[in-house]
C-alpha cells in the first residue's frame, strides 16, 4: 500500500468516519488546530514571524494621522 493510502486508512480509522465531512469529527478538528498552533510556534522561534497585515495598515493609518495632526493642528 502506498504512503498515501496509508495516511487515509489510518485517518479513517482514528477518526472512524468516511465521506465527504470527516472534518466534523471533533477529535480530527482538535489534532488539525494543535498541529496548527504547534506548527506556528515553531516558525515563530526559528525567526519567521510575520506581522499580519491589518497590523501594518493600522500602524501606517496611525502614523499618517499623527502626521497630519502636527502639521494642521499644532
Amino acid at each position: 500500500m502506498s504512503d498515501q493510502q496509508e495516511e487515509t486508512t489510518q485517518g479513517e480509522e482514528r477518526t472512524g468516519r468516511r465521506g465527504p465531512l470527516p472534518s466534523l469529527d471533533p477529535v480530527a478538528v482538535y489534532e488539525r488546530r494543535t498541529a496548527r498552533i504547534r506548527e506556528e510556534i515553531a516558525r515563530n522561534r526559528r525567526g519567521e514571524y510575520t506581522v499580519p497585515t491589518w497590523v501594518l495598515a493600522l500602524a501606517l493609518a496611525g502614523v499618517i494621522g499623527v502626521w497630519i495632526l502636527v502639521l494642521f493642528v499644532l
